[in-house]
């Protein structure tokens, strides 16, 4: 019956295994690591022996690769494999940790290690695009059509990677759980450390036979015209969500989401403030003293407004639901529509007697204006200052 001592005589030196020199970086093992592991892959390599092959690589790696375990295997070779009782791996097994699995079994674990659960598939990528909307589209809503390229499930496999979406076959390192688990031995006894596949990459599956159409990644490039809905009321630098229309998942998870910017063109009457829609007007000296009744433009069409005699310039009047919806389906916002009184420039000459008569009946008092002082200045008087 062979003891540890034998068995362990048998492995190569890991450096023999990677084919490196001893003082090698580690930029060089991971160089030489990929060139070997792409070698000897089960998928790509069929000769017999490829794959012990590809554990040796894949077991001197792991070891050589960190620096901690790399400097125990330069100081006791294969040898420290017996110096935890003869069952342990001083190596860490994998990369982990042994004290993960230590906290792990004290808070709520057992002593054979907690059962895991192999991570669920990665949702696809989420995508942004940017459409453009005129003032009348982002009041009133439109339906727009936005241009994308996105990865799509190949509808030659279904997503399975594998021709004509047969199953992959579970890995045979991992058998189907995607981790590979290692018994730990520290001075508090036994204890299981888990580490992703290093063969299936911790999905569980191995692709032996690739889809041709989209070479075993299970998504290929499409160019689409996806029509997105605005909703009325939405305003400038708005990004709508649409659920499940970005990528799809590269791990047979959900899709990812699209998210669409919104830009509004200004518009060459009007100016928006949230719900509240702007415009100015000019009238006329006599009709802002006698008042009239003049025609305003809205999104709605024109409409009649009644400027009252005395009006002042930049005087505002408000027309009652001739604004913005609500995006969330209240009501609808006002207009506002500023007066501004336009002075003449040219004056006929009839117009100009007309003016001077009436600056003799006006006559040619000025009018002190009060000034409206602030809340500071009031503070001010009150300190004296």
């Amino acid at each position: 019956m062979p003891t540890d001592q034998d068995t362990m005589s048998e492995k190569r030196d890991y450096y023999d295994v990677l084919g490196v020199a001893r003082a090698a970086t580690a930029d060089e093992i991971k160089r030489a690591y990929r060139a070997l592991a792409r070698q000897y892959h089960p998928d790509v390599n069929r000769e017999d022996g490829a794959e012990e092959r590809f554990k040796e690589i894949n077991e001197a790696y792991e070891v050589l690769a960190d620096g901690d375990r790399r400097a125990v295997y330069d100081r006791f070779g294969h040898a420290a494999a017996g110096m935890n009782g003869g069952g342990g791996d001083p190596f860490g097994g994998f990369g982990a940790s042994p004290f993960g699995d230590l906290f792990e079994t004290f808070f709520g674990g057992t002593a054979a290690g907690p059962q895991r659960r192999r991570a669920a598939p990665a949702r696809g990528a989420d995508l942004e695009v940017a459409v453009t909307l005129t003032f009348e589209e982002a009041v009133f809503g439109a339906a727009k059509d936005v241009e994308l390229t996105r990865f799509e499930t190949c509808e030659a496999c279904h997503g399975s990677r594998m021709r004509d979406g047969q199953t992959p076959p579970r890995c045979q390192t991992c058998g189907g759980s995607g981790e590979v688990r290692r018994v730990q031995q520290t001075i508090l006894g036994q204890f299981m450390t888990s580490a992703p596949c290093s063969t299936c990459r911790g999905e569980g599956v191995t692709i032996t036979d690739p889809c041709p159409s989209c070479k075993g990644r299970g998504r290929s490039s499409h160019a689409r015209s996806i029509t997105v809905t605005i909703p009325p009321g939405i305003d400038e630098s708005a990004t709508l969500r649409l659920s499940g229309q970005g990528e799809a998942s590269a791990q047979g998870g959900p899709a990812g989401n699209l998210y669409v910017k919104v830009r509004v063109q200004p518009h060459p009457l009007f100016t928006r403030n949230n719900k509240t829609i702007q415009l100015e007007v000019g009238v006329n000296v006599a009709q802002a003293a006698l008042g009239d009744e003049i025609e305003v433009e809205t999104l709605d069409g024109p409409v009649a407004l009644r400027v009252p005699a005395g009006t002042q310039s930049g005087q505002q009047f408000r027309l009652r639901g001739r604004g913005v919806p609500d995006l969330r389906g209240g009501d609808r916002g006002d207009q506002l529509v500023t007066v501004q009184v336009m002075t003449p420039r040219d004056l006929t000459d009839e117009q100009r007697e007309l003016f001077e008569a009436l600056a003799d009946s006006l006559g040619s008092e000025v009018t002190q204006q009060p000034v409206h002082r602030g809340f500071f200045d009031k503070v001010k008087d009150v300190l004296g200052v």
